[in-house]
Order: C-alpha cells, then structure tokens, then sequence
C-alpha cells in the first residue's frame, strides 16, 4: 500500500480517535442498570403506555396501597422492548400532569354561539355521545347499495385510532366500530 498524504491523515485521524476513546473508559460492552433494583416497596407497580406520541414508550405508575389510589412515582419501564426505560421529556414529565391542581378532571362543554364554558356530569357527556352516534348513524345508514346489494354501512362517522393503544384495545375498537357499521376507520400508528 502506498502511504500518500491523504492515506497517512485518514490513518493518523483513525488511530488518534481509537486511542482517545479508549483513554476515556470508553467501553462498548452491556452493564445492568443499578435503578432496576431500586423499587418502591410499599407500593402498587402497573404498567402502561404513555399517552403521548406513536412510539409507545412503556411506563412503571407506583401508586400507594393505603387505598387512596394516589400516584407516587412514574417511571420508564426497562423491562419494556420499544424504550427500554428511556423516556423523553414529555414521558418523564407524566408525573407532573397527573399531580397538577390545574388539571381539568370534569367535563367542560362550551353550548353553540356561547362564550363560556360549563361544567357537566360525565353521564351528561356520554350520554350526549351516544345520543349523537346514533343520530348520525340513523341518518346516514344504507342497507343496500346501488345494485342491491347489502352493505350495512354508515358513512356518516368516521374513526380515528389512537397510537398509544394496544393490539387488544384497536382489536375492541375495530369490532365496535365495524358493528355499528363504519366504513372509514383510520389508525394512527406509524411504527
């Protein structure tokens, strides 16, 4: 091999690079992470997606087993395959949204044309849902199209998906939407 200008700097730049990673410990082989072992004892682990994007990042939620119900810790999951316990910023920030006194737990309707909202019952809310559906679906159903054929379909609703779901869950929906009839289902994962 004939040793030019350009070779020796590629070599020379290469060996350099090799010799400072290694004199700064640089070591490319597994090591257990010591916060696996560091558990609070004294409450209830569940595990769960967050909420936030598509990835599907998985989350330890500690909460206290005095019965109270309430969320002491959230924490990545390292057990979990898509994140390994890495969390980004609006993951490991979780704890603070579910803690916060500001966080609305009620439902806010705002009527047509008003310019204030108010407070309802979620019987309320989801009793209008449901009232809404079928309205909709009472409208724009089909039984038959137009060479007679029969399709049962509703093409006034559609439905979107959501990332953070499971198999199982988009499995519940899928069948529930299909049941009442929709033909424009739509999900949003992109993983």
């Amino acid at each position: 091999m004939e040793i030019t200008r350009r070779n020796f700097v590629k070599i020379s730049g290469t060996a350099a690079a090799g010799i400072a990673l290694g004199g700064l410990g640089f070591d490319l082989t597994p090591i257990k992470a010591h916060a696996e072992i560091l558990r609070i004892r004294w409450a209830k682990e569940t595990t769960t997606i967050c909420p936030y994007c598509a990835v599907g990042c998985g989350i330890i939620v500690y909460t206290a087993t005095d019965g109270s119900g309430k969320i002491i810790n959230t924490e990545g999951d390292p057990d979990h395959p898509v994140n390994e316990g890495a969390l980004c910023a609006k993951g490991a920030a979780l704890y603070q949204c579910i803690t916060n006194e500001n966080r609305a737990k009620g439902v806010l309707y705002r009527a047509p044309y008003m310019d204030h909202w108010e407070r309802k019952s979620w019987d309320w809310a989801l009793a209008r849902i449901a009232r809404r559906v079928k309205k909709s679906r009472d409208e724009s159903f089909t039984v038959t199209n137009d060479k007679g054929q029969v399709v049962n379909r509703t093409n006034g609703i559609a439905h979107i998906g959501s990332a953070a779901l499971d198999n199982e869950e988009c499995w519940l929906l899928q069948t529930m939407m299909r049941a009442l009839g929709l033909v424009y289902i739509e999900h949003q994962a992109r993983i």
